[in-house]
């Protein structure tokens, strides 16, 4: 199966980031270890210079050298207390009230969870207890992988998103340069076939075959309007629905064949929406067209219209092959086609033209293999 360049983008960056992040909270860890033992040492020699101090008996002891051990302990909060839990001396650490128990005892039961005490051996045979919490460093070391990987994610997510945008902006471009070349070049033989046109109503002002040829003169110059407006901001005015989709049905039905049946039960009152007649009728025949081709031109397509608050909701439904679920999204994406012949650009444009130019919204509102599939276009009410 081809993987498509952006959902290898995806995959690098999401490798990237996994392999930093078991790199990062590797070696952090074992820094934490080394920390953690090297604060163990460093409150075992601090139990030690206590117990020296201690010692009335052993003079010999260089004092200065032991208090100087005692006082350098900055970092570590500890707790001294005897054999009784009773307290004793502590640094680095906030007691209000050292004569409050309950308080001492909520500290110490903290540290018990986190480090066993240091048993320190007096020469009279009683004991001290050290015990003690990780330093605010080495608590923050914890802490920094996750950190580094949330990091990690926000930078994945920035470049994930201007990824997309350049994407869109190339598509963009591509867009804008295919319709204007289009619309350029429909525009002479669309002269030229008005003016046909025109010659032969002279001669046969009432043969209904030239009538129809002037519609489909006239269509394609409305074709070349819609092309031609692509890329700049479209004019919205509050249009009445109803007719839009009467229009576009009247049209399609004299040029399909007699085996496909529109149904549209028009509302007795307009439904106003804020849009562009002429971009919302080419998404109307668009989704028509595609019925009628799920089809293979025999079957029944069903247009229903329903007003909630602001919201107008047209769906479109046929009796066609029906689309997968995990297709419902891909059918939007440019150069999707089922068909041998497709370009895979009209529902790629329709959604363009509905959600960037429009702020609605389109999408399969539901499907079913072999029985059919139902298209939702959301527009604001007028």
């Amino acid at each position: 199966m081809k993987i498509s360049p952006r959902i290898r983008f995806i995959l690098i960056l999401l490798l990237a980031a996994i392999s930093i992040s078991f790199i990062t909270i590797y070696f952090t860890n074992q820094f934490v270890k080394q920390l953690k033992e090297e604060e163990r040492d460093k409150i075992n020699l601090w139990a030690n210079a206590v117990k020296y101090i201690s010692d009335e008996s052993d003079a010999c002891q260089d004092f200065a050298l032991i208090f100087e051990i005692v006082q350098n302990n900055k970092t570590v909060p500890v707790i001294l207390t005897d054999e009784n839990g009773s307290l004793i001396g502590y640094r680095n650490i906030y007691i209000g009230n050292p004569s409050d128990t309950s308080q001492i005892n909520k500290i110490l039961n903290k540290m018990k969870e986190v480090h066993s005490p240091i048993e320190i051996n007096l020469p009279d045979g009683s004991k001290n207890y050290v015990y003690y919490f990780d330093s605010i460093t080495l608590k923050k070391l914890n802490y920094y992988p996750y950190m580094q990987l949330f990091i990690i994610f926000i930078f994945i997510g920035v470049s994930f998103l201007a990824y997309s945008q350049a994407r869109k902006s190339e598509q963009n471009l591509i867009w804008l340069g295919m319709a204007k070349e289009t619309a350029h070049q429909l525009g002479t033989p669309t002269s030229s076939l008005m003016a046909c046109s025109e010659i032969l109503k002279e001669k046969y002002s009432n043969d209904e075959i030239i009538m129809e040829l002037e519609k489909d003169v006239k269509r394609v110059e409305t074709i070349t309007n819609r092309f031609s407006k692509i890329g700049s901001k479209p004019k919205l005015g509050n249009i009445n629905i109803n007719t839009v989709i009467e229009q576009t049905i009247e049209y399609q039905l004299k040029r399909c064949p007699n085996t496909i049946k529109i149904n549209y039960r028009k509302s007795k009152i307009p439904i106003l929406v804020k849009a562009n007649d002429i971009l919302i009728g080419w998404v109307l025949e668009n989704l028509i067209k595609n019925a009628i081709d799920a089809m293979q031109g025999v079957g029944s397509i069903k247009i229903t219209t329903n007003v909630q608050k602001k919201r107008v909701y047209i769906d479109i439904s046929d009796e066609g092959k029906g689309i997968e679920k995990r297709n419902f999204k891909e059918v939007f994406r440019a150069g999707y086609s089922t068909k041998e012949r497709g370009w895979g650009i009209g529902l790629s444009l329709a959604k363009r033209i509905v959600e960037e130019y429009h702020h609605g919204k389109i999408f399969v509102l539901s499907s079913e293999l072999n029985k059919g599939t139902t298209f939702r276009i959301v527009l604001k009410k007028g």
